[in-house]
């Protein structure tokens, strides 16, 4: 009986000793076979042990710089997510908060979040210029739509003593303008003086706008420096030139936001894998 229970105790201390072994050392933080054995049991091969391994590697160092710059993640994001989780599986709260594993699976959400919320700090600045966007997401198939670029002068007001005279006054005003400018004078020019809208600044040259109305339809058919006719706006009376134009993609906005997306996603690897290789880590491979 007693041999038997020595058997039983060194057999225990065994496997307690194998839950316990360390397969890794990441900086002063150790990695045991116990704190992932429910990923890596389910592995096939030594390689995909290994890319778990890694993958938990990563988690350590990102989490570890996560609070060196003070990310916090909220308690309502936590439970949103365990709500959330639950919903998903079917179950209650309540139900979801009985099971053994709740308190592992709380902290798993919180490293989570808190891992999402590092990658939102590291890649928040990266963009796409304009130009990169059209010359990529132009090549996509979709409907492409027509956008020019225009200058204008605008007249809102003038010394007249009717609101009638007032309005034949500015158009008077503006076919002047037209005039000297069909003669060689500079639109961006009279511009700079003249027009009352605040794009005055540099020249009345406006941002791309799509061909979509009659108006800009009409600026659209302009020839090389022909000036407008006299249009409305909502800023006052108009005259204008066609200074550029363009096609872009339909889908201009959505596939911009994944070309930033593909960019951030890249960048932030790049700085994970920075992280791995200024850590110092050590594999312990036949413990695995």
């Amino acid at each position: 009986m007693q041999r038997a229970l020595s058997l039983l105790l060194i057999s225990f201390s065994g496997l307690l000793f194998a839950e316990n072994t360390i397969i890794a050392v990441v900086n002063n933080e150790i990695i045991s076979l116990k704190s992932i054995e429910n990923k890596i049991i389910k592995a096939n091969s030594k390689e995909e042990k290994i890319e778990i391994l890694y993958k938990q590697i990563d988690n350590i160092l990102q989490l570890k710089k996560a609070a060196e710059l003070s990310i916090i993640v909220s308690r309502t994001d936590i439970s949103s997510t365990i709500l959330e989780i639950a919903s998903t599986n079917g179950i209650s709260i309540e139900q979801l908060r009985s099971y053994p594993e709740f308190s592992s699976l709380e902290i798993e959400v919180a490293e989570k979040i808190s891992i999402l919320n590092l990658q939102r700090h590291i890649t928040k600045d990266i963009t796409i210029s304009e130009n990169e966007a059209i010359n990529i997401c132009s090549k996509e198939p979709s409907n492409n739509i027509k956008q020019i670029k225009i200058a204008q002068i605008i007249i809102s007001e003038i010394e007249a003593q009717t609101l009638n005279d007032k309005d034949i006054a500015i158009k008077a005003f503006l076919n002047k303008l037209s005039k000297h400018i069909s003669k060689g004078a500079s639109f961006t020019g009279l511009a700079k003086l003249h027009s009352q809208h605040s794009s005055y600044f540099n020249g009345g040259i406006t941002d791309w706008i799509e061909v979509n109305n009659s108006t800009v339809k009409m600026l659209d058919s302009l020839k090389d420096n022909e000036v407008s006719e006299i249009y409305l706006t909502d800023f006052g009376l108009a005259i204008g030139i066609k200074l550029e134009e363009r096609f872009v993609s339909s889908n201009l906005k959505k596939c911009k936001e994944k070309l930033i997306y593909l960019k951030a996603e890249k960048f932030y690897y790049d700085w994970v894998k920075n992280l791995r290789e200024d850590a110092y880590i050590k594999i312990y491979h036949d413990a695995l």
